[in-house]
């Protein structure tokens, strides 16, 4: 459901690091929100200069060697992206109501059902001093789209200093990036996304911009992406009592989605959002009880009435008929559209190699992959530039990337300082450990396998806007990593921003609806293929607490099933084929899960 501040009923979600690093500059004019990867301070300094090079605006670089340089090379792009969105959009509304011009666009783009797209319509038919009132009515009722940020709380490793002396915690990748977006001029969200980091969380409270004033208004608010109900609560509880309010919470699905994947206990999309619908007002009122114990003993002024709380939810989403099922089943207020939009580089980074890989690909290239050095399990797309790079570097003797930006260190197997296990220096070592300690054959190949299938993400996510951007590459990593979700195996054609828009909203169709499975289908079927691996590789040995795990997954699927079915008698009557296209495809795969034994 649109609102005034946000027109539109669906925002672009965070990808990668460099996919959407620049995308207010390209649709937030257009009153469209989107949000921005914030954790790459590098990348973030390196498209100011060349926005300022390419808008011929004064560029001062921050240097390096300055203490604070990430913090301030953040605030510095946020602010240049706050500055050049509100000339945009100033330039917008002073354009006139002509065939083709930046406020007709911005009206044409809007849902049909908005209000501010009906009295647009009205002004189409109204003639002389109706239709001049109309048009000033209507450029004093339109808004920009929110430039909102991405943290992804697990990044958040010690940096140290020139001499090698580790910094103090606020110098961490993520607090370091949250007090950037802290200290910058934006009125936005920053979308907090890997659960709970207590640290990061109480370094919030200390920014007056995340303090409600007494009518419950913030200039900095506060997003939480969450897998369910109980991961909300748990997370805006932590936080209320700080003195801190979640103004949204946005669901996105365990694996039907892009980039990192966090399964669930066989919870799907469908029961978790119900569960939010039936006690939203439960979970408002608790964490005010508890935000207004927290403020009053911290000595601000309490709001007269609970702050507003908006709920969103992402993955998998294509059709105009999914879009709307949740906007008015689940009532939420925004779905996030993230993957169909890698096919639109008007309005996000992505080379032309890219593209063609993706207009190309099959369904069985896109998987759940186990890249990420992080360890967590990872969505993206077989036949990559990234994924050559890889083979070349393995083909050479040289398995391992370079690392340069060391944002996902995490091992010290071989070294007392963190590195990351997709570098060279780790990939050689384990390599060498492997070499010796299993014999030459099967087994040995497969470990060395899981060793040098580690990528590069930290460069790998933000070369695609390096290239179109025409900036010089890191040396040794040139390959685009890329993380959509499985949902794009059916966008098989370049995009305008326009023609993804019409087709969100149902005027256009982009997709062979017959050959895609409907969303809550497709995910049912990834959590199917997941219990099935993890059954698979409990075969020769299988704990009791691994036991016990893998029957409440069952037993939950199973629970899903029968949710998904009472819920095709309810729908409107336009959604009505969700008997055929949700029952008639989930109960085939209810048998497969069903047939799988632990045993």
């Amino acid at each position: 459901m649109p609102t005034p501040h946000r027109p539109h009923s669906f925002h672009f979600p965070v990808m990668g690091t460099g996919y959407t690093i620049d995308t207010p500059l390209k649709v937030a004019h257009f009153g469209i929100s989107s949000v921005v990867s914030i954790i790459d301070h590098r990348l973030v300094e390196t498209m100011r200069e060349y926005h300022s090079r390419r808008l011929d605006l004064p560029f001062e670089a921050i240097s390096n060697s300055d203490p604070d340089n990430r913090a301030k090379k953040i605030t510095a792009f946020l602010n240049f992206m706050h500055e050049e969105v509100h000339r945009n959009f100033e330039r917008l509304k002073a354009s006139s109501f002509s065939v083709g011009s930046e406020i007709t666009k911005y009206f044409e783009m809007l849902p049909d059902t908005s209000d501010l797209k009906v009295a647009y319509d009205r002004m189409l038919l109204s003639a002389g001093e109706e239709k001049l009132k109309l048009q000033t009515w209507l450029r004093n009722h339109i808004t920009p789209g929110a430039i909102d940020v991405n943290i992804m709380t697990k990044i958040d490793g010690t940096n140290y200093a020139e001499d090698r002396v580790a910094q103090e915690t606020e110098f961490n990748d993520a607090h370091a990036a949250l007090r950037g977006f802290a200290l910058s001029k934006l009125n936005a969200s920053v979308v907090l996304s890997a659960g709970l980091n207590p640290r990061l969380f109480g370094y919030m409270a200390s920014f007056r911009d995340f303090i409600a004033d007494a009518s419950g208004t913030f200039k900095k608010r506060i997003t939480l992406k969450v897998s369910d109900f109980r991961s909300a609560f748990i997370q805006g509880k932590y936080l209320a009592k700080k003195g801190l309010w979640v103004s949204e919470f946005r669901v996105e699905s365990g694996l039907n989605c892009g980039g990192h994947a966090f399964a669930s206990d066989g919870h799907l999309m469908g029961p978790i959002l119900h569960e939010f619908r039936e006690r939203r007002d439960e979970l408002r009122a608790s964490l005010f009880e508890v935000y207004s114990t927290a403020m009053l003993q911290l000595g601000w002024s309490l709001p007269i009435t609970p702050p507003e709380q908006r709920f969103s939810a992402q993955g998998g989403v294509g059709s105009m008929e999914e879009h709307q099922l949740l906007l008015e089943e689940y009532q939420l207020h925004s779905i996030g559209w993230g993957s169909p939009f890698l096919m639109v580089p008007e309005a996000v980074n992505i080379d032309a190699q890219t593209v063609k890989t993706l207009c190309e690909a099959t369904e069985d290239q896109y998987y759940l992959s186990d890249v990420s050095p992080l360890g967590v399990r990872f969505n993206t797309l077989r036949d990559t530039t990234a994924h050559e790079e890889i083979e070349a570097r393995i083909a050479s003797g040289k398995p391992g990337s370079p690392c340069y930006k060391k944002h996902l260190v995490s091992n010290t197997e071989f070294s007392k300082s963190l590195v990351c296990i997709a570098s060279r220096q780790y990939q050689s070592r384990k390599i060498k450990e492997i070499n010796a300690s299993i014999p030459a054959g099967d087994e040995r190949d497969q470990a060395i396998g899981k060793v040098t299938e580690k990528m590069c993400l930290c460069v790998g996510l933000g070369n695609a806007a390096l290239i179109r951007s025409e900036v010089a590459l890191h040396k040794g990593v040139h390959g685009v990593a890329i993380c959509p979700g499985p949902n794009l195996a059916y966008f098989s054609k370049e995009a305008s921003l326009r023609e993804m828009i019409d087709h969100i909203y149902g005027r256009t169709q982009l997709i062979d609806q017959a050959a895609r499975p409907h969303m809550f289908v497709k995910e049912f079927s990834m959590y199917v293929d997941y219990y099935e691996e993890k059954v698979a590789a409990c075969k020769e040995y299988c704990t009791e607490k691994q036991k016990a795990y893998l029957e409440a997954f069952k037993s939950n699927l199973n629970a899903c099933v029968e949710y998904y079915d009472g819920l095709t008698a309810e729908l409107p009557k336009w959604l009505n084929n969700a008997e055929e296209k949700l029952m008639g495809e989930i109960l085939p795969l209810q048998v497969r899960l069903n047939t799988s034994s632990i045993e």
